[in-house]
């Protein structure tokens, strides 16, 4: 097998050996990547069900930049999730299994075609990298330069808040191959659900086929037979609200409330409209019950849910996302020196 390497949590340096380049060695937790390689790198949450067939990292024509290929395992098979193996088309070795720490590398091309089994139970956590060769690939100083553009002339910034991408990008279908939107469902909407809340706009959408345009509306949350009188800017806003709802949630308890938490029963006409938009949402709900059955149990028995609490964390939520607001203003001057986004220690400041 060409240009492969398994790297244990105990080595984190190798060699990625190709007869083009990248004959130097490198780490795979530092922000110093070797140049002339960009690192691509999304974090991805395989949930029960999940799987991919075999292929390249480079299948498409959009993804031809890639060259090299690099997964870090978050957790591990047995412990943390079962299924999910990682395997190679050809070469050794044929089957990895994944290990917290573990970093596996190879080319992207054809040279490894490779396979993820079905997720059986859990969660799979993985940190996939892409490297490229073409410059106008390179996201950190893509980011670095629109950051200088928008935040550092904020005195007093506002709040940034999420803008949803194509709806593609968070379909999930049972063809992994396909973007089909008469199959499966939306995967911003299916964690809310999973969660007990479902969404309501101000007007009737359910005549609307683009779900595009849904995913950037203002709307409501609901849970059971309540309506929460607040408005999210969008799905992403709403979303992430929640899922730190979820993570601090023990916090709020003892938390004063200042603003009025307004919740009101929902009318038949709102009941029916929420109903329609599921299904624009989900084809199929026992399909989004499976694939977040894990998380839907793991996630909600962790705290008792009341609209008190999620008040304060929707201010807990802003204050925690301007604070990271200026940590990246402070940053960003070491950023622009470097032309990479590190953790920057602000102590020394």
């Amino acid at each position: 097998m060409q240009g492969t390497g398994v790297y244990p949590q105990e080595q984190l340096y190798g060699w990625v050996q190709t007869p083009c380049v990248l004959n130097h060695s490198f780490a795979s937790h530092s922000h110093q990547f070797c140049p002339p390689h960009h690192a691509l790198r999304p974090h991805q949450s395989w949930s029960r069900g999940s799987s991919i067939g075999w292929h390249s990292d480079d299948n498409r024509p959009y993804l031809k930049q890639r060259d090299f290929a690099a997964v870090c395992y978050l957790n591990s098979y047995g412990n943390d999730f079962k299924g999910g193996l990682f395997h190679f088309q050809d070469g050794d070795p044929a089957t990895i299994v994944p290990s917290g720490g573990d970093v596996v590398i190879y080319t992207a091309d054809s040279r490894n075609i490779h396979s993820v089994d079905e997720i059986t139970d859990g969660e799979r956590l993985t940190l996939a990298l892409w490297f490229s060769r073409d410059a106008t690939y390179d996201e950190d100083a893509k980011l670095i330069t629109l950051l200088s553009q928008n935040f550092l002339h904020d005195n007093a910034p506002e709040l940034c808040l999420p803008l949803p991408a194509s709806s593609n990008m968070y379909w999930f279908s049972p063809d992994q191959a396909s973007s089909d939107q008469q199959l499966g469902f939306d995967i911003c909407w299916a964690r809310l659900h999973v969660l007990g809340y479902d969404l309501l706009f101000h007007q009737d959408k359910s005549y609307c086929s683009n779900i595009s345009e849904l995913l950037m509306e203002p709307l409501q949350l609901t849970r059971g037979d309540e309506l929460f009188e607040h408005e999210f800017i969008n799905i992403l806003h709403a979303l992430q609200v929640v899922q730190f709802y979820c993570w601090k949630s023990p916090d709020f308890k003892s938390a004063k409330v200042e603003e009025t938490t307004t919740v009101v029963v929902l009318s038949q006409s709102q009941r029916e409209r929420f109903v329609c938009l599921k299904s624009l949402f989900a084809k199929d709900v026992c399909l989004v019950d499976s694939v977040f059955s894990n998380v839907t149990f793991v996630e909600s028995a962790q705290h008792s849910f009341n609209w008190v609490d999620f008040t304060i964390a929707i201010a807990t939520w802003e204050d925690y996302v301007r604070k990271l607001h200026r940590e990246l203003v402070m940053s960003l001057p070491h950023w622009r020196i470097q032309q990479s986004i590190f953790n920057v220690s602000l102590d020394e400041k």
